[in-house]
Protein backbone atom coordinates (compact mmCIF):
# COMPACT_ATOMS: atom_id res chain seq x y z
CA UNK A 1 0.00 0.00 0.00
CA UNK A 2 2.72 2.13 0.85
CA UNK A 3 4.71 1.63 -2.25
CA UNK A 4 1.44 2.55 -4.87
CA UNK A 5 0.39 5.51 -2.40
CA UNK A 6 4.42 7.09 -2.93
CA UNK A 7 3.54 6.35 -6.59
CA UNK A 8 -0.04 7.45 -6.88
CA UNK A 9 1.41 11.24 -5.06
CA UNK A 10 4.10 11.31 -7.84
CA UNK A 11 1.84 11.09 -10.47
CA UNK A 12 -0.65 13.38 -8.95
CA UNK A 13 1.84 15.50 -8.11
CA UNK A 14 2.88 15.99 -11.62
CA UNK A 15 -0.89 16.38 -12.87
CA UNK A 16 -1.70 19.02 -9.96
CA UNK A 17 0.85 21.73 -10.89
CA UNK A 18 0.40 21.58 -14.25
CA UNK A 19 -1.40 25.02 -15.57
CA UNK A 20 -5.71 24.48 -15.64
CA UNK A 21 -9.31 26.32 -14.90
CA UNK A 22 -8.32 25.68 -11.02
CA UNK A 23 -5.31 27.23 -10.65
CA UNK A 24 -6.20 29.83 -12.93
CA UNK A 25 -9.26 30.68 -11.05
CA UNK A 26 -6.79 30.81 -7.36
CA UNK A 27 -3.89 33.05 -9.01
CA UNK A 28 -6.50 35.54 -10.25
CA UNK A 29 -8.99 35.43 -7.25
CA UNK A 30 -5.80 35.98 -4.86
CA UNK A 31 -4.16 38.85 -7.31
CA UNK A 32 -7.49 40.69 -7.15
CA UNK A 33 -8.63 39.91 -3.33
CA UNK A 34 -5.40 38.90 -1.49
CA UNK A 35 -4.17 35.90 0.09
CA UNK A 36 -7.16 35.57 1.65
CA UNK A 37 -9.32 35.49 -0.96
CA UNK A 38 -6.96 32.70 -3.03
CA UNK A 39 -7.46 30.93 0.10
CA UNK A 40 -11.19 30.79 -0.17
CA UNK A 41 -11.18 30.10 -3.85
CA UNK A 42 -8.91 26.73 -3.33
CA UNK A 43 -11.12 25.72 -0.29
CA UNK A 44 -14.22 25.79 -2.74
CA UNK A 45 -12.03 23.78 -5.32
CA UNK A 46 -10.89 21.52 -2.56
CA UNK A 47 -14.27 20.96 -1.50
CA UNK A 48 -15.36 20.39 -4.86
CA UNK A 49 -12.18 17.49 -5.02
CA UNK A 50 -13.98 16.08 -2.13
CA UNK A 51 -17.29 15.50 -3.36
CA UNK A 52 -15.67 13.81 -6.67
CA UNK A 53 -13.29 11.98 -4.41
CA UNK A 54 -16.76 10.79 -2.35
CA UNK A 55 -18.46 10.11 -5.75
CA UNK A 56 -16.01 7.60 -7.16
CA UNK A 57 -15.33 5.86 -4.03
CA UNK A 58 -19.26 4.70 -3.43
CA UNK A 59 -19.11 4.67 -7.84
CA UNK A 60 -21.14 7.36 -8.95
CA UNK A 61 -18.32 8.63 -11.26
CA UNK A 62 -19.00 5.43 -12.99
CA UNK A 63 -21.97 7.38 -14.77
CA UNK A 64 -19.97 9.75 -16.18
CA UNK A 65 -18.25 7.10 -18.33
CA UNK A 66 -20.63 5.10 -18.64
CA UNK A 67 -23.86 7.59 -19.69
CA UNK A 68 -23.36 9.98 -22.37
CA UNK A 69 -26.22 11.94 -21.02
CA UNK A 70 -24.92 12.24 -17.82
CA UNK A 71 -21.62 13.34 -18.57
CA UNK A 72 -22.61 15.68 -21.37
CA UNK A 73 -25.11 17.36 -18.85
CA UNK A 74 -22.55 18.29 -16.67
CA UNK A 75 -20.09 19.34 -19.60
CA UNK A 76 -22.78 21.33 -20.63
CA UNK A 77 -23.67 23.39 -17.32
CA UNK A 78 -19.92 23.56 -16.46
CA UNK A 79 -19.46 25.15 -19.99
CA UNK A 80 -22.24 27.56 -19.42
CA UNK A 81 -21.31 28.27 -15.93
CA UNK A 82 -17.81 29.17 -16.77
CA UNK A 83 -18.47 31.21 -19.75
CA UNK A 84 -20.84 33.37 -17.34
CA UNK A 85 -17.79 33.66 -14.96
CA UNK A 86 -15.77 34.67 -18.09
CA UNK A 87 -18.21 37.40 -19.18
CA UNK A 88 -18.98 38.62 -15.32
CA UNK A 89 -14.83 39.05 -15.50
CA UNK A 90 -15.01 41.31 -18.83
CA UNK A 91 -18.02 43.07 -17.72
CA UNK A 92 -16.18 44.36 -14.44
CA UNK A 93 -13.00 44.86 -16.06
CA UNK A 94 -14.42 47.85 -18.29
CA UNK A 95 -14.81 49.90 -15.16
CA UNK A 96 -11.65 52.14 -15.54
CA UNK A 97 -10.20 53.77 -12.53
CA UNK A 98 -7.26 56.80 -12.01
CA UNK A 99 -3.94 55.49 -12.80
CA UNK A 100 -3.50 57.58 -9.16
CA UNK A 101 -6.02 55.30 -7.07
CA UNK A 102 -4.16 53.91 -4.79
CA UNK A 103 -7.04 52.21 -3.21
CA UNK A 104 -8.03 48.79 -3.28
CA UNK A 105 -9.00 47.44 -6.47
CA UNK A 106 -10.53 44.59 -5.54
CA UNK A 107 -13.57 45.84 -4.40
CA UNK A 108 -16.01 44.81 -7.02
CA UNK A 109 -18.74 43.50 -6.95
CA UNK A 110 -17.84 39.72 -8.80
CA UNK A 111 -15.96 37.96 -7.91
CA UNK A 112 -13.71 40.48 -5.89
CA UNK A 113 -13.76 42.62 -2.90
CA UNK A 114 -12.38 40.98 0.37
CA UNK A 115 -16.03 40.96 2.06
CA UNK A 116 -17.88 38.26 3.84
CA UNK A 117 -19.89 38.33 0.24
CA UNK A 118 -16.43 38.68 -1.92
CA UNK A 119 -15.47 35.54 0.12
CA UNK A 120 -18.52 33.62 -0.90
CA UNK A 121 -18.48 34.40 -4.40
CA UNK A 122 -14.69 33.33 -4.45
CA UNK A 123 -15.83 29.84 -2.34
CA UNK A 124 -19.00 29.53 -4.70
CA UNK A 125 -17.05 29.95 -7.97
CA UNK A 126 -14.22 27.58 -6.26
CA UNK A 127 -16.46 24.63 -5.56
CA UNK A 128 -18.95 25.16 -9.21
CA UNK A 129 -15.66 25.45 -11.40
CA UNK A 130 -14.32 21.48 -10.48
CA UNK A 131 -18.10 20.22 -9.15
CA UNK A 132 -19.45 20.87 -12.73
CA UNK A 133 -16.31 20.09 -14.58
CA UNK A 134 -16.79 16.15 -15.48
CA UNK A 135 -12.91 15.62 -16.08
CA UNK A 136 -12.41 16.13 -12.47
CA UNK A 137 -14.59 12.85 -11.69
CA UNK A 138 -13.03 11.05 -14.42
CA UNK A 139 -9.68 11.93 -12.74
CA UNK A 140 -10.69 10.05 -9.56
CA UNK A 141 -12.33 7.50 -11.55
CA UNK A 142 -10.00 6.38 -13.97
CA UNK A 143 -6.06 7.46 -12.33
CA UNK A 144 -7.19 6.06 -9.01
CA UNK A 145 -7.96 2.32 -9.69
CA UNK A 146 -4.55 2.03 -11.65
CA UNK A 147 -2.86 2.52 -8.71
CA UNK A 148 -4.81 0.50 -5.62
CA UNK A 149 -3.31 -2.63 -4.78
CA UNK A 150 -5.19 -6.03 -5.22
CA UNK A 151 -7.29 -7.12 -3.12
CA UNK A 152 -7.56 -3.92 -1.01
CA UNK A 153 -11.22 -2.12 0.21
CA UNK A 154 -12.26 -0.22 -2.59
CA UNK A 155 -13.78 2.93 -0.49
CA UNK A 156 -11.03 3.09 1.89
CA UNK A 157 -8.13 2.88 -0.91
CA UNK A 158 -9.79 5.33 -3.30
CA UNK A 159 -10.31 7.84 -0.18
CA UNK A 160 -6.73 7.68 0.81
CA UNK A 161 -5.78 8.24 -2.36
CA UNK A 162 -7.87 11.40 -3.01
CA UNK A 163 -6.70 12.42 0.44
CA UNK A 164 -3.32 12.55 -1.00
CA UNK A 165 -4.31 14.72 -4.23
CA UNK A 166 -6.52 17.30 -1.99
CA UNK A 167 -3.62 17.76 0.47
CA UNK A 168 -0.79 17.88 -2.68
CA UNK A 169 -3.54 20.61 -4.11
CA UNK A 170 -3.29 22.23 -0.69
CA UNK A 171 -0.20 22.79 -0.45
CA UNK A 172 0.39 24.14 -4.27
CA UNK A 173 -2.86 26.44 -4.18
CA UNK A 174 -1.04 27.67 -0.49
CA UNK A 175 2.22 28.51 -2.78
CA UNK A 176 0.53 29.81 -5.70
CA UNK A 177 -1.58 32.65 -3.76
CA UNK A 178 1.16 33.45 -1.53
CA UNK A 179 3.16 34.41 -4.87
CA UNK A 180 -0.19 35.78 -6.56
CA UNK A 181 -1.03 37.87 -3.13
CA UNK A 182 2.34 39.16 -3.29
CA UNK A 183 2.59 40.22 -7.26
CA UNK A 184 -1.26 42.27 -6.25
CA UNK A 185 0.48 43.70 -4.03
CA UNK A 186 3.32 45.21 -5.74
CA UNK A 187 1.72 46.05 -8.66
CA UNK A 188 -1.22 47.70 -7.53
CA UNK A 189 -2.02 49.86 -10.82
CA UNK A 190 -5.71 50.17 -12.02
CA UNK A 191 -4.77 49.33 -15.38
CA UNK A 192 -2.70 46.27 -14.39
CA UNK A 193 -5.49 44.67 -12.64
CA UNK A 194 -7.90 45.93 -15.33
CA UNK A 195 -5.21 43.79 -18.02
CA UNK A 196 -5.15 41.13 -16.16
CA UNK A 197 -9.10 40.88 -15.16
CA UNK A 198 -9.17 40.92 -19.46
CA UNK A 199 -6.84 38.46 -19.84
CA UNK A 200 -8.39 35.72 -16.73
CA UNK A 201 -11.83 36.42 -18.50
CA UNK A 202 -10.87 35.60 -22.16
CA UNK A 203 -9.07 32.73 -20.52
CA UNK A 204 -12.18 31.56 -18.70
CA UNK A 205 -14.48 31.87 -22.12
CA UNK A 206 -11.75 30.03 -23.86
CA UNK A 207 -11.92 27.04 -20.77
CA UNK A 208 -16.02 26.67 -21.63
CA UNK A 209 -15.63 26.71 -25.57
CA UNK A 210 -13.01 23.80 -24.99
CA UNK A 211 -15.33 22.43 -22.41
CA UNK A 212 -18.54 22.77 -25.25
CA UNK A 213 -16.42 21.51 -27.88
CA UNK A 214 -15.42 18.31 -26.49
CA UNK A 215 -15.69 15.12 -28.81
CA UNK A 216 -16.52 12.51 -26.14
Amino acid sequence: MLTAALAFAGVALIINVTPGLDTLLVLRTSIVQGRGGGFVAALGVLTGCGVWALAAAVGLTALLTASHLAYDTVRICGAVYLAWMGASILWHARRREPEGDSGDASAAEWPGGSTPRGWFAAFRAGMGTNLLNPKAGVFYMSLVPQFMPRYAPVFGTTMLFSAIDVAELAIWYWVVSGAAAALGERIRRPSFRRRMEQVSGIAFLGFAVDLLAEDR
